[in-house]
């Protein structure tokens, strides 16, 4: 006479077990998955930082580059609170000047580095109206004006030096700016651009950048 054969199964405390392990490996692979995610997303946060800093520093170059030497104005003017240039156009099909200016405003959370670009200009008195208006847009900004601006990079402070004379110097001293015949100032031979980062961004610190006048040997740096 054969034994009867016995099927033991899963138990209740078995079963509890082993949804418990499968429980706690799917908290730890959402985690390890979340945290990945959350890289990926700091990874392409720091990295579209980093390029827009060096997009603002690029234009930055071209805007000095591209600077004129008009008669009506000075090529470039630093007032302490905006930098102002007359430029030329670039753009394909739009000839004449424009005035770039460059600035940085105080928000909520630091400031911002904000650049603001008029459009072509074609007579004197567009040239002068522009003028007045970068200076305005870098103090009390309509709502015209600043749909002009660009958003640059968050900056805590900046600073402007002009080498001219053989030396580094304060924009804002005229004891040794170079006069022309003219009622205008030289532009001088190289600009230095001093940004204060903020601690929290993709980059923090103090970066210099310097362009040196392409008439007076090489490129702008």
């Amino acid at each position: 006479m054969r034994a009867r054969r016995t099927h033991r199964g899963f138990t209740l405390v078995e079963l509890l077990i082993a949804l418990a392990i499968m429980a706690l490996v799917a908290v730890l692979s959402w985690r390890g998955l979340d945290g990945m995610t959350r890289t990926q997303a700091a990874t392409r946060a720091h990295t579209d930082e980093v390029l827009t800093l060096q997009a603002g520093l690029a234009q930055w170059t071209a805007d000095l580059d591209a600077m004129l030497d008009p008669t009506e104005l000075p090529p470039l003017d630093w007032d302490g609170r905006v930098l102002r240039i007359v430029r030329a156009s670039t753009v394909p099909g739009q000839t004449g000047p424009l005035i770039a200016a460059w600035t940085r405003r105080g928000v909520a959370d630091g400031g911002q580095w904000l650049r603001w670009q008029s459009p072509p200009l074609h007579s004197r008195g567009e040239m002068l109206q522009a003028w007045e208006r970068a200076a305005r847009w870098a103090q009390t900004p309509s709502s015209e004006e600043r749909q002009r601006e660009v958003a640059i990079t968050p900056l805590a402070d900046w600073r402007l030096f002009y080498y001219r004379l053989n030396s580094w110097t304060n924009p804002l001293s005229t004891a040794d700016t170079p006069q022309t015949g003219r009622t205008t100032i030289e532009a001088p031979d190289g600009v230095r651009l001093v940004l204060e980062l903020p601690p929290g961004g993709a980059l923090s610190g103090v970066l210099t950048r310097d362009w040196v006048r392409p008439t007076v040997g090489g490129s702008g740096t």
